[in-house]
């Protein structure tokens, strides 16, 4: 080693030491950042910048990348916290939450464990967006309270650098009294749609019955009314011959019904004798000659 640096000199000491120097500046002034990485750059323990992604350069020995942020998106571990609603009712709600760093500069000099702090700002927005609904509430507009909390969070934790990107409301538990009680509910309620079915029917039959009844009184009496119109018609025309043709007419329309009422007393098959007054006779002879008269 004495040799070597015996034939190289002072001089070319030195040149190996710049030389040196200089590619250590460089592994040094020279960082390349990943796409889905930050890196924040401190000098003298201050913030000097934030690194993007690609190739960025540092003054050597002086800047230091003091935090290597990655900025891809991150899920809390599912957490489970007790809440109260409003109706007096304790349930057990299952949250995850999703996330990622924006301002890493935010991040790493304001707090201290990010995850822990998003569980806590978390379960306590839950604890009093719950509070403020009923557990039907809390069971159908699941929609539109996993939108609150995500709003509700995102403010919470802007002042962090960071962006909320999912809030998820995985279940809502019930302890086993209240499941009890409201499957009982839930059976009476059954049982009380059923029983108000089968009223509306049993009405609605009776409704069909009456309005059977009511079409068949509706179409005997229409019935009786065109046979009234039918015998008064006959009868103004019995009238109106009697006006025309006197007398005669009368006496044409009685001889007529005495010929017909022979007619069916001689055709009853349980008569076989038939006994008239003597001056019936001369009636139903008087009878046949207006008949034949007529014709």
């Amino acid at each position: 080693m004495e040799e070597i640096l015996a034939q190289l000199g002072g001089g070319g000491i030195a040149t190996i030491l710049i030389a040196a120097f200089i590619i250590i500046s460089l592994f040094k002034g020279i960082r390349i950042v990943s796409q889905s990485e930050k890196h924040v750059v401190e000098r003298f323990g201050r913030l000097r910048t934030v690194l993007g992604p690609g190739i960025n350069f540092i003054v050597p020995f002086l800047d230091r990348v003091a935090h290597q942020i990655s900025i891809l998106e991150r899920q809390l571990p599912n957490a489970s916290q007790d809440a109260i609603t409003a109706d007096n009712v304790l349930v057990q709600v299952e949250t995850s939450v999703f996330y990622r760093i924006t301002e890493p500069e935010k991040t790493v000099y304001r707090i201290r464990d990010v995850d822990a702090a998003i569980a806590t700002t978390v379960a306590g927005i839950v604890r009093a967006e719950i509070g403020k609904m009923e557990l039907d509430e809390v069971q159908s507009n699941r929609a539109t309270l996993i939108t609150t909390i995500k709003g509700a969070v995102e403010d919470q934790v802007d002042n962090w650098g960071i962006e909320v990107t999912r809030a998820e409301l995985l279940d809502v538990n019930l302890d086993q009294a209240t499941r009890d009680a409201m499957l009982q509910q839930l059976n009476a309620e059954r049982e009380r749609r059923a029983a108000v079915t089968r009223a509306e029917g049993e009405k609605r039959a009776v409704e069909l019955n009456a309005d059977a009844e009511l079409y068949a009184a509706e179409q005997a009496a229409k019935a009786r009314r065109v046979q009234a119109d039918a015998e008064g018609y006959a009868t103004s025309v019995v009238a109106q011959a009697i006006q025309d043709n006197g007398m005669e007419a009368a006496q044409y329309q009685v001889a007529l019904k005495q010929v017909e009422s022979l007619n069916a007393l001689g055709a009853s098959p349980s008569s076989s004798t038939i006994v008239v007054p003597a001056n019936a006779l001369e009636a139903f002879g008087d009878a046949f000659k207006m008949l034949r008269g007529r014709s």
